[in-house]
Order: C-alpha cells, then sequence, then structure tokens
C-alpha cells in the first residue's frame, strides 16, 4: 500500500517508485509532482541541448560546479557525465 507523504507530494505512488529506483527525496518530489500536474509534461523530451556525451570536459565541469558536485575537479568526463546524471 502506498504511503501518504504528505501535502508536498502530489502522486505518492510515482514518488515511492522513483524512491525505489534510487532517485532523492528531492528529485523524485518534483517528478511525482510534476506528473500529477495537467500543466506539465516530464516524460516529453526536454530542451535542445546536447547529450553530455557531447559537450566538453570544461562544460561538463563547469555545470557540475553550478550543481556543487562535490569531487568534481578529480572527475574525468566520463565520471562527470555520471555525477551530473545521478544529482
Amino acid at each position: 500500500m502506498t504511503k501518504d507523504h504528505g501535502p508536498s507530494v502530489k502522486d505518492d505512488e510515482t514518488y515511492e517508485a522513483l524512491r525505489e529506483d534510487g532517485a532523492s527525496k528531492q528529485k523524485a518530489a518534483a517528478i511525482a509532482n510534476a506528473q500529477a500536474s495537467d500543466a506539465q509534461s516530464p516524460s516529453k523530451k526536454g530542451g535542445s541541448q546536447p547529450p553530455y556525451e557531447e559537450w566538453t570536459k570544461e562544460d561538463l565541469y563547469d555545470r557540475a560546479q553550478e550543481l556543487d558536485i562535490d569531487g568534481r575537479s578529480d572527475m574525468d568526463k566520463d565520471a562527470l557525465i555520471k555525477a551530473l546524471r545521478n544529482n
């Protein structure tokens, strides 16, 4: 049975499924709330940015810096991509 995660989570079932898949509480809540809203479509393709594999290491580092990802200065390109995707 699905738990009630309070008024800040609009779709408890989606939230729990995302948490079980390893999503952070913040990310799971954001996605669950977006899916519960008729005004948002989180499953549709996002913006027009190229995939991280096409970014330069410097661009990846800058993005990791914006997101305050720990250890970014010691990461190679593949590690930066993985960290950005898991953030």
